[in-house]
């Protein structure tokens, strides 16, 4: 199964459309990730990532409701029935 979050770009790295990277924050944890496939996007965006890449622009309130879904996720139990 693939998954991809959104994340707000917090800032940009570079000018080169093919090694422009940002740092872009995922409800207060921080990586960084590449642009290259949304060269539209700049500061303040929301952008889909996944496995280190964002791969397309997305409205804030998009972005919001998908952080709170994922927020809305309980943690696996780990006790093992029976």
């Amino acid at each position: 199964m693939c998954l991809a979050i959104p994340g707000r770009i917090e800032s940009i790295i570079g000018k080169e459309p093919m090694t422009r990277k940002g740092r872009v924050n995922f409800g207060g944890i921080v990586k960084e990730v590449f642009l290259a496939y949304v060269p539209e996007a700049g500061i303040g965006d929301y952008v889909i990532v996944h496995v280190g890449f964002a791969i397309s622009k997305i409205d804030e309130k998009e972005a919001q409701r998908t952080l709170k879904y994922l927020d809305q996720l309980e943690e696996p139990d780990d006790e093992i029935p029976g």
